[in-house]
């Protein structure tokens, strides 16, 4: 009888745990929904990652979102090793002004879809800034013109956090795409010159920063009184769109259609005018400039 009475007491105590271990895990179910939206949200990363670091920490929204960083690191450097040779020939050129300062950079992927990506937008945001940081942090005064390599860029520092190598990693290993950062130029001007710029095709996303499938910086003296954003933007226009390799001179003579000198080319917002002459019927001068096309082969480059 009091065998009975203890089995009857110990079922009854496991009942007990069990109900309570049940009511727990319901409560703890309920919790980890809204963690688990507000954690995907946050980061992007799939339903079932994000399930896997909360539960791993927990529910410490926090570690969990540090565990998914390195983990998606981790195996950005492991897919980028495996995806190098695969053809990146689409990405968006990203274009940042700054007071006298200038930077336009080229970022590469696969495909059409992963550059319209706000993860993909974000990276050339912060290798545009790290850029700008970069130029800025070197001496100042006269034209400083820098162009910078896939190398170049890998080495430096985003202006908070890791360094582009490590961001390019992080933005392989959510977007499963090869991603490369190719080249970069930065430009600064004395204070009475000025920098124009022009983004062609450009996309449309969470960013303010212009990026899109061409860019140019033109760097030019004169123009019109306190129009100068406006004419350096026609300026950019017209290399973007006529593509020209070299400056030329004011006294050229164009030679038709295949014309490749800035200056004696028909101007495109103008025909009516070379280049040259439109610069002379605003009392301007161009003095250097720079064109991106997302994807062109080094042997189109122009420098």
């Amino acid at each position: 009888m009091a065998v009975s009475v203890l089995f009857r007491s110990i079922r009854a105590e496991l009942t007990k745990v069990t109900f309570q271990r049940h009511t727990v895990r319901c409560v703890q179910s309920a919790a980890d929904k809204a963690l688990l939206v507000k954690l995907r949200k946050a980061t992007g990363y799939t339903f079932i990652n994000c399930k896997k670091a909360l539960e791993k920490f927990n529910n410490d929204i926090s570690q969990a979102e540090s565990w998914l960083h390195e983990q998606a690191q981790k195996e950005g450097w492991s897919k980028a090793s495996k995806l190098e040779g695969r053809r990146a020939k689409e990405g968006l050129i990203g274009l940042l002004m700054r007071d006298n300062a200038a930077v336009m950079v080229e970022i590469n992927c696969e495909t059409d879809f992963v550059a319209r990506n706000e993860k993909f937008q974000q990276l050339v945001q912060d290798v545009a800034l790290a850029t700008m940081a970069h130029h800025c942090s070197k001496a100042h005064g006269g034209y400083r013109k820098s162009m910078l390599s896939a190398d170049d860029l890998a080495k430096l520092t985003m202006v908070e956090g890791p360094s582009v190598a490590d961001q390019m990693a992080l933005t392989i290993g959510r977007l499963g795409e090869n991603i490369s950062v190719r080249r970069a130029v930065s430009v600064g001007v004395p204070a009475d010159w000025h920098i124009g710029s022009y983004v062609h095709g450009a996309v449309t996303g969470q960013s303010s920063m212009p990026m899109g499938r061409y860019g140019a910086l033109v760097v030019f003296q004169g123009g019109p009184e306190g129009q100068a954003e406006a004419f350096g933007k026609k300026l950019g226009q017209h290399i973007v769109g006529e593509a020209p390799v070299t400056l030329g001179n004011m006294e050229d003579l164009p030679c038709g259609e295949s014309e490749t000198r800035l200056l004696p080319q028909t101007f495109l917002l103008e025909p009516k005018y070379t280049v040259g002459q439109y610069l002379t019927l605003h009392d301007a001068r161009v003095l250097d400039f720079i064109r991106y096309k997302c994807g062109e082969s080094a042997s189109q480059e122009v420098e």
